[in-house]
């Protein structure tokens, strides 16, 4: 069984062809579960360049070890306690024109079911669309894509999969579909980093990033250091998901990030066979919220089989069935985010919790 202690040993007696060691004092984190494998490099931001082929020489040396599913190394900043918050980094995404985060404030709302239709069918309005998968925890763009198998690399960055007319990544690409990421918080929030600087990400219009529900560290994190063009809030009609959506939105007000709006899920529910309307969460609760606050609505959809059929099987049905109720709905949200994307990405706030 591969353990912490195999992994250091094996750090301690690496050397990589020509000759460079690291040092005990460069090894922030060490961290080992289930053959997982995550190892973080404390180096300054002007020794980074200089000691990425270090960087991956160890991954490779690490991935090597007989028990090691997956080794990560990662080169993250020195801890200091009297370090200022970080500000958005300037060229960070910056080949990218929009960014937008789609998120919720609980689970279960379908907020990735809406991140891929949406990207589909903005890409079916002609933008070149990328759509990366920040829930590290429960990363679903995979299979919800149909996508399989580890992506290509590019040098040391990986390329991004194609589906459906984007380009997107996911930590689900690279660790098996059943693995539990059982990590911390900064390791998570690394893995994040290495999602949006070591992916060959090309020049795109728009990328959408499904964020992971609640309002914790990934939100902050990406508010903080990237230019977001806005988010879009993901809610079913009832009212204690509304409750946890208010709270999403509040957020991202608080840190400065423009809101595009409230999207409806699973706004109702009509009988494939009597064709009976019934509203099994509500119905127009988002609306009415969203009026309330004072932020956009983008329009509601349906509760479908056909949904929830076409992403289990990996073939989003705004690409898969541009004519269905479902597709027409997903366009018209589409629509209607197109329709709040104008003007300059707004710069992340520098956040101090007290």
């Amino acid at each position: 069984m591969i353990d912490e202690a195999t992994i250091r040993a094996r750090i301690g007696q690496f050397r990589a062809a020509d000759g460079a060691v690291v040092p005990p004092a460069m090894i922030d984190s060490v961290a080992v579960r289930d053959g997982l494998v995550q190892v973080a490099l404390a180096v300054t931001r002007a020794e980074a360049p200089r000691l990425e082929p270090l960087r991956l020489a160890l991954e490779q040396s690490l991935s090597a070890l007989e028990g090691v599913r997956n080794a990560t190394v990662m080169l993250t900043g020195p801890r200091s306690a009297a370090a200022p918050a970080e500000q958005a980094a300037p060229g960070l995404l910056s080949q990218v024109k929009s960014i937008i985060a789609v998120a919720s404030g609980k689970g279960g709302v379908g907020k990735s079911t809406v991140a891929v239709n949406l990207a589909v069918s903005l890409a079916a309005r002609g933008l070149s669309v990328g759509l990366l998968d920040a829930d590290i925890y429960g990363p679903s763009l995979p299979r919800m894509l149909g996508t399989r198998g580890k992506p290509a690399m590019e040098g040391s960055r990986l390329v991004p999969v194609e589906a459906w007319g984007l380009k997107a990544i996911s930590i689900g690409h690279v660790v098996a579909e059943e693995t539990a990421m059982v990590w911390r918080g900064p390791m998570v929030l690394n893995a994040l980093m290495q999602l949006m600087t070591q992916v060959a990400w090309p020049a795109l219009d728009v990328m959408v990033i499904d964020l992971p529900p609640g309002t914790g560290d990934i939100q902050l994190t990406l508010a903080q250091r990237l230019k977001l063009t806005g988010a879009v809030v993901v809610s079913t009609p009832q009212d204690i998901a509304l409750l946890d959506a208010r709270r999403g939105v509040s957020m991202f007000q608080q840190v400065r990030v423009p809101v595009l709006g409230i999207v409806e899920n699973m706004s109702f529910f009509c009988c494939p066979n009597c064709g009976t309307r019934t509203e099994i969460f509500g119905h127009g609760g988002a609306r009415a919220e969203a009026a309330r606050i004072g932020v956009p609505f983008l329009g509601e959809v349906p509760l479908l089989p056909a949904i929830r059929e076409t992403s289990d099987a990996g073939t989003p049905i705004a690409v898969s069935a541009p004519g269905s109720e479902a597709a027409r709905a997903f366009m018209a949200v589409a629509e209607a985010v197109m329709a709040q994307m104008g003007g300059e990405r707004t710069a992340g706030p520098r956040i101090v919790i007290e």
